[in-house]
């Protein structure tokens, strides 16, 4: 779409999902009060194994490509969605991945999770803090190089500006269900924090497709800056791409189209509300199968401020169930 939008764009994409996802109206105990949607990204991604994460990979991977390396080198909590993915999808297109694990609160949902990881063919390293895995980053970067070329390094979540274009990308796909009458044109769009890019590529497409919906981060990572400014500065540096690879700009967006909140983190990454349980079985009964760190934690905003919020309200489940 993207391609379509920007005739010209020198950039590689790797087609991995399915598009459009659907959208529909949403109705769940304990969320009242709230013209809901949901645009359903859970079933992006091959063989129903989806997420907002693959939707990242099909622009990194054919990046990687470009560069030549072989190896990614990314990190993540023991129970990394993003990991995962990109060791998956990495084997598939030839590419090695070495994941620096941090340790994060454990629960059945992260112990399955992490047997994943390891029977994923990936590379792992673990550690207690994201302070000593950044001191064991260059060793790490230096052990995985291969003829002379260093590994790629992709942060969390695969937040950079090839990962955020993914969102951008969505963004114009709900620009186009909205022209073509599939959900009315969404006054707030709401989506969890963990590592910014889908916010940020969010803002950066609506303001593209000339949507004045505003996007409201719910934070769910306390190791990262995830800032309205910090993730304004994310998607300012994707436009920057663009530009620097054939689209027409300057784009401008301002961060006042972005509002990130962590009055639903709880604890610490990783942990669990009861606010977020609650959400993830009132999902389960409408027939979402969503996880407490990252929807539940979304959609527990919605149910305490989602009258407050300009309607109609737009929730991504950017869960990719397996």
């Amino acid at each position: 779409m993207l391609h379509i939008r920007f005739p010209g764009l020198d950039l590689g994409h790797m087609k991995l999902g399915a598009r459009p996802t659907p959208v529909r109206p949403l109705a769940l105990d304990g969320i009242e009060g709230v013209d809901l949607w949901v645009k359903d990204e859970s079933v992006f991604g091959d063989g129903g194994w989806g997420g907002n994460k693959v939707r990242k990979l099909e622009w990194i991977l054919p990046e990687a490509k470009r560069r030549g390396v072989r190896t990614l080198f990314t990190v993540g909590g023991i129970g990394t969605h993003w990991g995962l993915a990109c060791a998956r999808y990495g084997a598939e297109h030839g590419f090695r991945t070495v994941l620096g694990l941090v340790d994060q609160p454990v629960d059945d949902h992260v112990r399955e999770q992490l047997a994943r990881l390891q029977a994923s063919g990936a590379e792992l390293h673990r550690y207690p803090t994201p302070a000593r895995l950044r001191l064991a980053a260059p060793w790490l970067m230096a052990r995985y190089a291969g003829d002379w070329r260093l590994p790629w390094y992709l942060p969390a979540g695969g937040s950079n500006e090839f990962g955020t274009l993914g969102y951008v990308e969505t963004a114009l796909e709900i620009a186009k269900q909205v022209a073509h009458g599939e959900l009315p044109e969404p006054g707030t769009v709401v989506v969890p924090v963990g590592s910014g890019g889908t916010v940020a590529g969010l803002a950066l497409g609506l303001s593209l497709a000339g949507l004045s919906a505003r996007v409201f981060g719910v934070v769910v990572n306390d190791t990262l800056d995830l800032s309205a400014p910090a993730l304004a500065g994310l998607a300012s540096r994707t436009a920057e791409l663009l530009v620097s690879r054939g689209a027409a700009g300057p784009f401008t967006m301002s961060e006042d189209c972005i509002t990130v909140s962590n009055d639903w983190l709880g604890s610490t990454y990783g942990d669990p509300t009861p606010a977020s349980v609650t959400m993830v079985e009132a999902g389960a009964r409408a027939g979402l199968e969503l996880e407490p760190v990252y929807t539940g934690k979304a959609l527990a905003a919605i149910a305490d401020i989602g009258p407050q919020l300009p309607g109609p309200v737009l929730w991504l489940n950017t869960h990719g169930p397996r």
